[in-house]
């Protein structure tokens, strides 16, 4: 995987996500955004699905992948903040299932424009990396967050069709960039050494779009020289989020973050439509 190449700031402003583009007649949150199989995948459209989306994330990242829960959120069994109400959630529902339509809930991906960042005060990711580059694109951006699919359903199938419905919620806002943190299990920097050198080497995300850890939580990622890097134990050591993201052509910023709270190692991920492979394009379109 190269560096990205060729992606302007004058590119990003000039070439909005424009293949496929939804009309905007019909509401986006009424219909459902892909579908592969008994797999759905649309928006959240009440605060009951919403709620539903958080409890099958407080079942990931925290009976799961042992986060800290708080009190309330220990209560009441949903992984739940601020920014929640004025996001959007993308939900994938497996219909074959017996059950209400939030029994059915098996994954969800959380979605922040800048209108709802400017009701918030910011984007989550700005508690750990500097993303005003970014935050300058205005309706452009897109954050991506709190990634998760419950166990039985981590497959490609699952992967393929939740791009799919990003990529439609994309073309329907005119989104030209994504981006968001993505995770290592663990606290420990030392202990993706050969997946973050390869990622610092090889991947880093253009300087129109250039994104730092915040000097006081900056944890160096070049952890081994160029030539040390095992490119295949690195790349089968990477979060399957990341190397799907790599595959798209996403980059990554500088300096990787320690989440104490979450038990993880953060990075940021960049993802320029204009990037995107045309393969892939036709794909999810």
């Amino acid at each position: 995987m190269q560096p990205l190449i060729g992606t302007t700031r004058e590119s990003i402003e000039r070439e909005p996500a424009a293949i496929g583009r939804v009309d905007g007649r019909e509401p986006i949150g009424a219909r459902t955004l892909a579908r592969i199989g008994p797999l759905e995948v649309r928006l959240a459209r009440d605060e009951s699905e919403v709620a539903a989306a958080q409890e099958v994330r407080y079942r990931v990242f925290f009976e799961e992948q042992g986060a800290g829960a708080d009190r309330l959120q220990a209560l009441d069994r949903r992984d739940s903040d601020r920014f929640d109400p004025i996001c959007d959630h993308i939900l994938v529902l497996d219909q074959s299932l017996a059950g209400s339509e939030r029994q059915r809930i098996v994954g969800t991906y959380r979605l922040l424009r800048s209108e709802g960042a400017a009701v918030a005060g910011g984007y989550y990711s700005q508690d750990e990396f500097d993303i005003a580059l970014l935050a300058a694109l205005g309706d452009r951006f897109l954050e991506l967050g709190r990634s998760c699919v419950l166990p039985a359903y981590r497959s490609k199938r699952t992967i393929e069709v939740l791009w799919q419905g990003i990529w439609a919620y994309v073309q329907h806002h005119g989104i030209s960039v994504m981006g968001g943190c993505a995770s290592f299990r663990g606290t420990v920097p030392a202990e993706h050494a050969q997946a973050l050198s390869f990622l610092a080497h090889n991947c880093r995300a253009d300087m129109a779009l250039s994104v730092r850890a915040l000097p006081h939580r900056h944890r160096a990622m070049d952890l081994m020289p160029s030539e040390a890097v095992d490119l295949r134990s690195a790349f089968q050591r990477m979060p399957p989020l990341i190397k799907g993201y790599l595959r798209l052509g996403a980059g990554i910023g500088d300096g990787c973050v320690v989440d104490d709270d979450f038990g993880t190692v953060d990075v940021f991920v960049v993802l320029p439509v204009s990037a995107i492979g045309k393969r892939y394009i036709a794909y999810y379109s």
